[in-house]
């Protein structure tokens, strides 16, 4: 299910290759994200052997959040001030960026905070999407409500 998401994604991003669906690309981000963290256990068993250390590599984590947050922040941002003039989803990517700045802090739960981190991200560009398509004015060329995956 994920992969066929992840192929309409970049099928949309090949087709309109000078116009960036930056929702897609958010969601597109967190579900990479969410893969890194799921599959980085399996994975780091076997570095040691390799002689690559990555376990709590700290400003790689950081630049993951930092990547998803300005992604984030222009697309929600865009959202917000050509379309729909909504603040919610602004407000749940927030809360996820902040729940993953915690699991940074705390990392022995950081599960606990991984979690509805991800799912409010994804969240918020999912709603922003809804929202950006169902607007009924534009205020820029670059309006395109009618586009689906």
């Amino acid at each position: 299910m994920i992969c066929n998401f992840v192929a309409k994604i970049c099928i949309f991003v090949v087709r309109n290759m000078f116009k960036i669906n930056y929702d897609a690309l958010g969601i597109a981000a967190s579900l990479a994200c969410a893969i890194h963290c799921a599959i980085l256990p399996l994975i780091l068993t076997s570095m040691p052997i390799l002689g690559v250390n990555i376990i709590n590599n700290i400003p790689f984590e950081y630049g993951m959040i930092c990547l998803a947050f300005a992604i984030g922040a222009y697309s929600l941002s865009h959202g917000y001030r050509k379309h729909h003039h909504r603040f919610f989803p602004l407000f749940i990517f927030s809360f996820g960026i902040c729940l993953l700045f915690f699991k940074q802090f705390w990392h022995e739960n950081q599960l606990w905070f991984l979690i509805p981190a991800v799912f409010a991200i994804i969240g918020a560009h999912g709603l922003n999407y809804l929202y950006c398509k169902r607007a009924r004015h534009c205020h820029a060329e670059d309006c395109n409500h009618a586009e689906v995956f």
